[in-house]
């Protein structure tokens, strides 16, 4: 071996080394010569320490030292002492090594970006030398917090009885949802396995097995569109129990939350946690996700406005739509180029235009409807909205849950744009949405589909519903909401078959499909299946909240681009013809 092992990590140097020969292994991360000192900092994942060496006294060490560059790989042997300009931005920061030995390991090319924590440099540079990029402290801590997921996650689990399972990567295609990546088999010719969007189904099974108690840190996939929230692949704590309701579920999972946050952030959460109807979310907030850290609450409109002479309006509501608003408090200010901004996004979720009203602080207002309104009506107006000088009110009329929707989108605009969503930054907010509708209509299929998923398990007492209005029939399914962002979904399953069938029917799968598709669930609720239900948890997504990033290919140590491609490694490519031929697939491009 040509290097000296190290005997301490950079981070690890204190009080308690200090006159005492050391030997560290690391990157070196800047170097400054100072004339009659040099100065290099080393760096490994556990901290930098900084180097000296003193030309005057080892001139031939000061020589060779005029080769170091930043990431060059080097041992480096020499005494702590205490630095005589501490810095204290770093643990080490109290202490220096008096260089009496180095050597450099591997030399590096001049990186495409610096290793700094604070850079601007391009996202697909970063992603392209991804090696770089994760060796940044800041991209280190991220993977240092989420290993310590792992961790917690498996102790707190096993302590409350839960078997680790791991349940096929190859497994049958059941397009319900999002697309299936399929994986061609080359003894099978012209059948497909699909990569798990979920457990879903192995881990009912699990239960009809009588496992009782199943938890999995699992991989999955969906071939869906992308965005900074979502990979194609994704890992996720998929948790399923038998004989429980939905409150146990719940209370098991505010635990689990609670002791993540206590052993990774010190921060004490209450619980339980708040819960709110999927329809009470959608009226106050116009999501299903609700951001609970700051205000702007959605009003109804409708009723002061029911006699207005402005025609948008009286059409909506005849043709049994909404009127609703939002109060963008001390937003009076916003000028037509920013209102026409607002409008056009608005309009990416539906909307046809949007209306509003400037209450300025002279008691004047501005709105291109005020001619359409009545004294009273604007009135009413600023009343239900809590408005005052100095407010823009954002009005939206359609059916009902698109006009919540538009609104809802408009309230996280908005709060981005005037900085209330950073002032919230470090807060945390976390509470539970309930009571979603099993079913919802899809026009383009022209048919109901499953909110969830459609082995999601009706309210009891909405039973006899499904022959007669299955749109009111509301889901035993839960989603966790942190921050705004939907960490976790689950719900008490269907554990009769008959439910099961009647369900498939409602979607649109006919007996044989159902069959075809889902026959050996089927089979396997005939066999006595417990009452059961479980969650799956977004570890990804967990960790962004966690480490306080929005973009969550930076928890993610490999991750694909908003056009599903790694740049690092050039996947997906192009594949040689002799593969296709051996497994009896053509292309059609």
């Amino acid at each position: 071996m040509n290097w000296c092992k190290r005997n301490i990590k950079c981070g690890e140097i204190s009080d308690s080394q200090l006159n005492n020969e050391v030997v560290i292994n690391g990157w070196v991360d800047t170097v400054r010569n100072m004339g009659g000192m040099i100065f290099f900092d080393v760096r490994d994942r556990y901290g930098l320490v900084q180097a000296v060496i003193e030309p005057e006294k080892n001139p031939e060490l000061a020589e060779r030292a005029k080769e170091l560059r930043s990431e060059y790989v080097i041992w480096l042997k020499g005494v702590v002492r205490k630095r005589e300009n501490p810095n204290p931005n770093i643990p080490t920061g109290l202490f220096e090594i008096l260089t009496n030995d180095f050597g450099i390991i591997n030399k590096s090319e001049v990186p495409p970006f610096e290793i700094k924590n604070n850079i601007g440099t391009n996202e697909e540079i970063k992603l392209r030398y991804r090696y770089l990029d994760l060796r940044r402290p800041i991209m280190q801590n991220y993977f240092i917090v989420r290993n310590k997921l792992y961790h917690i996650t498996h102790n707190y689990f096993f302590e409350n009885d839960f078997v680790e399972v791991e349940t096929p990567v190859l497994m049958k295609s059941t397009p319900e949802g999002a697309r299936d990546f399929l994986v061609p088999s080359r003894i099978n010719k012209g059948k497909f396995y699909a990569l798990p969007q979920s457990p879903q189904i192995y881990k009912q099974i699990l239960m009809i097995s009588g496992f009782d108690r199943y938890m999995q840190i699992v991989k999955c996939f969906r071939d869906e569109d992308l965005r900074s929230d979502r990979q194609p692949e994704f890992t996720q704590i998929d948790v399923e129990m038998s004989f429980v309701d939905r409150d146990d579920v719940l209370s098991l999972i505010e635990k689990y939350i609670a002791r993540v946050w206590k052993e990774v952030l010190n921060i004490e959460i209450p619980t339980p946690f708040v819960k709110m109807s999927y329809e009470e979310a959608m009226t106050r907030f116009g999501s299903d996700k609700p951001d609970l850290r700051f205000g702007m609450e959605i009003r109804d409109l409708s009723d002061v406005v029911f006699n207005s002479e402005f025609k948008v309006f009286a059409e909506t509501l005849q043709n049994g739509g909404k009127i609703y608003a939002i109060n963008a408090k001390k937003c009076s200010d916003f000028s037509r180029k920013q209102i026409d901004e607002l409008t056009e996004f608005a309009k990416k979720y539906g909307a046809k235009g949007l209306a509003y009203i400037k209450f300025f602080q002279n008691g004047e207002i501005n709105s291109p409807i005020a001619k359409f309104l009545s004294e009273n009506e604007i009135k009413s107006i600023k009343t239900v909205l809590d408005a005052e000088e100095g407010d823009l009110i954002l009005i939206s009329s359609d059916k009902k849950y698109r006009t919540l929707t538009i609104l809802g989108a408009l309230r996280l605009e908005i709060a981005r744009r005037t900085g209330i969503l950073d002032s919230v930054k470090d807060n945390f907010s976390f509470h539970w949405v309930v009571d979603f509708p099993l079913l919802e209509f899809d026009e383009e299929a022209n048919r109901y589909i499953a909110m969830h998923h459609p082995f999601t398990s009706p309210m009891d007492q909405d039973i006899p519903l499904l022959d007669i209005s299955p749109d009111k029939v509301r889901a035993k399914a839960y989603d966790l909401v942190i921050n705004g962002s939907e960490v976790g979904g689950g719900s008490i399953r269907i554990h009769d078959g008959e439910i099961q069938k009647k369900l498939f029917e409602l979607i649109g799968l006919d007996e044989q499909s159902a069959e075809n598709k889902f026959g050996f669930l089927l089979r396997a609720l005939k066999f006595g299946a417990p009452p059961h239900g479980g969650i799956a948890l977004g570890l990804d997504r967990l960790v962004m909240i966690l480490t306080g990033t929005d973009n969550i290919r930076d928890v993610i140590a490999f991750p694909k681009t908003t056009t599903g491609l790694s740049l690092m490694d050039g996947a997906p490519s192009e594949v040689d013809q002799s593969q296709l031929d051996e497994l009896g697939i053509s292309l059609k491009l």
